[in-house]
């Protein structure tokens, strides 16, 4: 086994293959969303009035990702996969909550996802908290009332907000270490000596409902709240943390090899030992469901994405496979693509879909994996196992590189995707680990330079063929890896690669809808007669 260190320990497969998610963006979307549901939870009480201020991509393209109908409804406290979240400033109204836009703009300094969210209780107290959103609806709340913090929600969170004096620290250690309460790490942030500060302790484990009220009452203690990140492994099995079995492609083969397992059970296993067997297998059996929705329901009831760009390719794709799949894209390749094409027309009409690992590259993992067990024959399991695969390279491009647009171009989304796919279609195939992440670093490889260029912001065009190409490298890449075929480049310098590309990349190729196709005349046309940004 490799002593290289690792970092995601606690990062479960369903936050790669995840979240279940209202689309069209898991960054712009369900990553907004969870920024605000964990501003709110640092507010005692009901949210009167919120202010929120976007920065960059959040800037350039709210309107058409959905980001400020998620920001709204997360305020509101709903969940990601929430249909009603299409209606939450109609929700707002009825809720009696005042919510207010700015948009700021750029700024190189910041996240390319950022936004201020300025909160006012029913009791007037104001709270001002910036989250980013990481990819994949990762998020990091970065600052809260000023103050630099780093919460991420890999652990379990107690947030404290006191005096900064001599005994502080050391009472508040004392009254978890009474509780019970085992501290992972702790971190004290201030804006001088004896102002303001706040300590953050990530615990092995929510604490006891009584720990919170009698941190409240410690002197010089201002404020205490449990920091909830919805979809994190501390929700869903608060306290149980997993061996780091890997951390990368070298690491994930070391693995698989010493246990004599390929990709997908090795990451099922870590899932077991993370959230244990039962909630793995609900979960993934969650993930099979929604795919199998969303890659079918739009080809048999096209519906018009919100900014009526697309809405129906699918079926078209479908029903052409008797005349052109034979002498092009084979027959599961073109079952794949259509597939595909309708998670994103599902998305875009803002339906319910799994983010793998984004919504604008949704498409790519459940068709190639649903295609290719349909043309298998292969059950629930062997189509599991070939999603557990796909987690595991995820969980590794993430780890070294981003799964998000605005860091890394289309080449982080629909690249990352297939680079998921090709790896689970080798596992469906019974090919080893070493070909699963082969093809993975040539489906990568292939795709390295996609620039992020959505058509008025929205996730329609191009990215709904972009995902058709994600399978077709998929699909390929597999095929060259189980023929013999190898990558000179492996896997981990791949996605290293893949990140130094994405930093290169300007802005405006970065999910800003201000570069590329986005610019061009016709799609300025069109986006002029499109009121789904207006």
């Amino acid at each position: 086994m490799s002593s290289t260190p690792q970092t995601l320990a606690t990062t479960s497969a369903f936050e790669v293959l995840g979240p279940v998610m209202v689309g069209p963006s898991s960054s712009h979307t369900a990553g907004a969303l969870r920024c605000a549901r964990v501003a709110t939870s640092l507010v005692e009480g009901r949210v009167a009035r919120v202010r929120f201020t976007l920065w960059n991509s959040f800037a350039h393209t709210h309107r058409g990702h959905g980001t400020d109908r998620a920001l709204v409804a997360g305020v509101l406290g709903l969940d990601a996969d929430d249909e009603r979240i299409r209606d939450a400033f109609e929700l707002a109204r009825e809720a009696g909550l005042d919510v207010s836009f700015e948009v700021a703009g750029d700024d190189a300094t910041m996240h390319p996802n950022t936004v201020d969210i300025d909160l006012e209780g029913t009791d007037g107290v104001r709270c001002q908290v910036r989250g980013e959103s990481l990819g994949g609806a990762r998020v990091r709340i970065s600052r809260i009332n000023g103050v630099g913090v780093d919460i991420t929600g890999a652990y379990a969170t107690l947030f404290v907000a006191h005096e900064d004096v001599p005994g502080a620290l050391a009472s508040l250690t004392t009254l978890l270490a009474e509780a019970n309460v085992n501290i992972a790490r702790c971190r004290t942030y201030r804006t001088e000596q004896g102002g303001r500060a706040y300590t953050v302790f990530e615990t092995d484990g929510a604490p006891d409902a009584s720990v919170v009220p009698m941190v409240r009452q410690l002197r010089h203690v201002s404020y205490a709240t449990f920091i909830q990140v919805p979809g994190s492994a501390s929700m869903l099995s608060p306290g149980v943390t997993a061996p780091e079995l890997f951390d990368n492609g070298a690491q994930l083969l070391d693995a698989c090899e010493a246990r004599g397992t390929s990709i997908g059970a090795l990451m099922r296993l870590r899932e077991t030992q993370l959230t244990g067997a039962a909630r793995a297998d609900e979960a993934m059996a969650r993930v099979l469901e929604v795919m199998r929705r969303e890659t079918s329901e739009p080809i048999a009831r096209p519906q018009r994405s919100l900014g009526g760009f697309i809405g129906g390719e699918a079926r078209r794709v479908n029903a052409a496979a008797a005349t052109l799949a034979p002498a092009l894209m084979g027959f599961a390749q073109t079952d794949a693509v259509a597939r595909a094409m309708a998670v994103l027309e599902r998305s875009a009409a803002m339906g319910v879909i799994v983010a793998a690992p984004t919504a604008g590259a949704s498409g790519v993992v459940p068709g190639c994996v649903l295609a290719c067990a349909d043309a298998l024959g292969a059950n629930d399991d062997a189509a599991a196992a070939a999603l557990w695969c796909a987690a595991a390279v995820g969980l590794n491009i993430q780890t070294s590189a981003s799964v998000a647009g605005a860091e890394g171009g289309c080449q982080a989304e629909v690249g990352s995707a297939a680079a998921m796919a090709a790896a689970a279609l080798v596992e469906l195939m019974g090919g080893t680990p070493a070909e699963a992440l082969t093809a993975s670093s040539l489906a990568l490889s292939n795709l390295l330079g996609l620039v992020c260029d959505p058509v008025g912001g929205l996730v329609e065009v191009p990215c709904q063929a972009r995902n058709a190409i994600g399978v077709a490298a998929a699909f390929s890449s597999a095929q060259l890896a189980l023929s013999g075929v190898g990558s000179l480049v492996p896997f981990d310098e791949v996605v290293r690669t893949m990140a130094e590309v994405g930093h290169a990349m300007p802005a405006s190729l970065r999910e800003t809808a201000r570069g590329g196709l986005a610019v061009a005349p016709s799609a300025r046309a069109a986006c002029a007669a499109c009121n789904a940004c207006g």
